[in-house]
């Protein structure tokens, strides 16, 4: 499995298991994808952003993970609190990727908007991710 495979696993396994997070959003309210007919509110796990981050000793990936949080609720406070929810879920958190060791998982940074298309209010979520292959 990629390390880019094993770590979202890791991350839908941490945000699947995270109490406060899925009274926001409900049972499947975490996926991997937004259908158009989804209901909100959702968190998508939009994408991951690969690079190589080997050193002159250890292979290794850097990787930028963006999750979305979709509301129709008026205003941002839905989709905020959702957004909160997530960064303590995965903020330094102590992920077990299959086959692969996390160096470590921080938040980068959260923007709000309205999506112009729809009624949806959207964060956008980044967090930063380093994993090392288990040799």
């Amino acid at each position: 499995m990629s390390a880019a495979s094993a770590l979202q696993k890791a991350i839908y396994e941490r945000l699947s298991a995270d109490a406060a997070l899925t009274a926001l959003v409900g049972p499947g309210g975490i996926t991997d994808r937004r259908l158009s007919q989804s209901a909100a509110p959702l968190l998508v796990i939009a994408g991951i952003d690969s690079i190589d981050h080997s050193t002159a000793s250890e292979p290794g990936e850097q990787h930028t993970v963006l999750l979305e949080a979709w509301s129709e609720a008026a205003g941002h406070k839905t989709v905020q609190a959702i957004a909160a929810a997530v960064r303590t879920a995965l903020h330094d958190a102590a992920l077990a990727p299959d086959g692969h060791h996390l160096v470590f998982l921080l938040h980068r940074d959260t923007q709000l908007r309205r999506d112009g298309k729809s009624r949806f209010h959207r964060a956008e979520m980044r967090f930063r991710a380093v994993t090392e292959p288990v040799l």
